[in-house]
């Protein structure tokens, strides 16, 4: 195990999933998002770094069938395959991974990531995370990636962050991918605070 699996393991297993700064009950831009694009209800989708986000629940709800929930945390995995139920989890492709270090076995219609990407501070990491999503993501497909705004906390779960407006995050992202659309959001914790993120999404035009 990495320190950085045993971080965020540490993190699911010594906090509620509704006391943790990210949780959403109602993940409404995600989701907006993701409708946008318009996919069919087989169309393959993973959630990167999806820890116990209920976004799982509300993409099954919406009636896709081909949803793969990927994150370093088993813990975190654990939590979210509970809450669902034995029945809606066997729906679920679950990955216990370092998206970095991810080898995808499949191509996916829709990659989704919300909050990863800005915890990867060094050009290295990025660029391994571009690798794998360029891996995994097919011709025409649809990246969706959230992190926090430039004016949004510098830190988060005790790791610093990297801090995006829409124009440099898909700078960031590069060459291969059209800009389709951006959403700002501000996000409100569980105990009040206010953060401030950017979404962007983008099609794989190569």
């Amino acid at each position: 195990m990495t320190d950085l699996q045993r971080h965020w393991d540490q993190v699911y297993a010594s906090k509620a999933v509704d006391a943790v700064s990210w949780y959403q009950p109602h993940p409404e831009t995600s989701l907006a998002l993701i409708a946008d694009s318009r996919l069919d209800a087989d169309a393959p989708l993973i959630d990167i770094g999806a820890g116990a986000s209920t976004l799982v629940d509300h993409l099954l709800d919406a009636g896709y069938r081909d949803v793969t929930v990927l994150d370093i945390a088993a813990q975190a995995l654990t939590h979210a395959q509970t809450r669902l139920g034995p029945a809606k989890a066997r729906q679920v492709r679950w990955i216990t991974a370092d998206v970095t270090q991810f080898a995808p076995s499949r191509t996916y219609a829709l990659w989704h990531d919300r909050a990863v990407f800005h915890f990867l501070t060094h050009a290295t990491a990025r660029d391994a995370y571009l690798a794998t999503l360029r891996r995994s993501l097919v011709a025409g497909g649809t990246a969706i990636i959230a992190t926090f705004a430039a004016d949004g906390p510098m830190r988060c779960s005790g790791l610093d962050v990297a801090r995006y407006d829409a124009d440099a995050l898909f700078a960031c992202v590069g060459d291969g991918f059209e800009p389709l659309a951006t959403a700002r959001d501000m996000h409100v914790t569980p105990w009040g605070a206010r953060q401030a993120f950017t979404y962007v999404r983008m099609r794989r035009s190569m």
